[in-house]
């Protein structure tokens, strides 16, 4: 698979991942989401999917990494990511690779589920009896939906923050769900022959303006109220989910 050196995928793929480092800098999470949506506007979804590669397993690693919970949440939490890698691996294998019209629906109404879950403020909660059998559902269904867009933090983000888990375990279990499933969907890419060692080179420049984004968000994270920047987010991403959901229509 080769990248088109056209202007136009070369600037709006940077500006994607400007942004995307920025919104995960903000408020901990989106960047998957951020930027498979803007580049599948000028590339296959397959193609956005290799190129996310190495910025989201290096930005999820930073996270993942800032927290003091490692083990803990890892004991708490493996059958969600073991779950999450073998719907990721099965669902790529069934897929094959055919990233198409389908797919693009399909990151469409990930995206839109995501927002409105994020404007609904939805509070739910998880009671711990329910953990043993619903991770591994979470994770399997989270498998399904980053095998077919790439976007990992559906229904993964919803169902850690019902855990009722403190903001720095929240962050630290989020990095370590986008973590697993980054490395699962790269198995899957470099599987299916999608991730080159070519494509992990543009992958490699890509995490450029990610980390530049990334540490923008963190700086402006301070300085403005994140509710606001939230509420924002969620509207731009219902937007943009509804876009790749009926262009086909069009």
């Amino acid at each position: 698979m080769s990248f088109s050196l056209d202007p136009l995928p070369l600037a709006v793929a940077a500006s994607a991942f400007l942004l995307a480092g920025f919104v995960k800098g903000m408020v901990g999470l989106g960047l998957p989401p951020v930027a498979m949506g803007l580049l599948s506007l000028v590339m296959a979804p397959v193609q956005a999917a290799a190129l996310l590669v190495v910025p989201a397993f290096v930005t999820n690693v930073w996270q993942l990494a800032a927290g003091p919970r490692f083990g803990t949440l890892l004991r708490r939490l493996w059958p969600m990511l073991a779950a999450s890698v073998v719907g990721t691996l099965v669902a790529a294998g069934i897929l094959h690779g055919n990233y198409g019209a389908e797919a693009t629906v399909f990151l469409g109404l990930a995206l839109i589920a995501y927002a409105v879950v994020g404007l609904a403020a939805l509070r739910l909660h998880v009671p711990p009896a329910a953990e043993r059998w619903l991770g591994p559902l979470v994770g399997a269904a989270t498998g399904l939906v980053t095998a077919a867009t790439a976007v990992s933090s559906f229904p993964s983000a919803p169902y850690l923050g019902a855990l009722g888990l403190t903001k720095d375990d929240l962050i630290q279990a989020l990095g370590l769900s986008f973590t697993v499933s980054t490395v699962a969907l790269a198995v899957a890419l470099a599987g299916g022959g999608a991730l080159s060692l070519s494509v992990a080179g543009s992958s490699l420049v890509a995490l450029i303006p990610a980390l530049l984004g990334m540490v923008l968000g963190g700086w402006v994270r301070g300085r403005v109220s994140e509710r606001v920047f939230r509420r924002c987010f969620f509207v731009g991403l219902l937007g943009l989910g509804l876009h790749l959901a009926l262009r086909p229509l069009f």
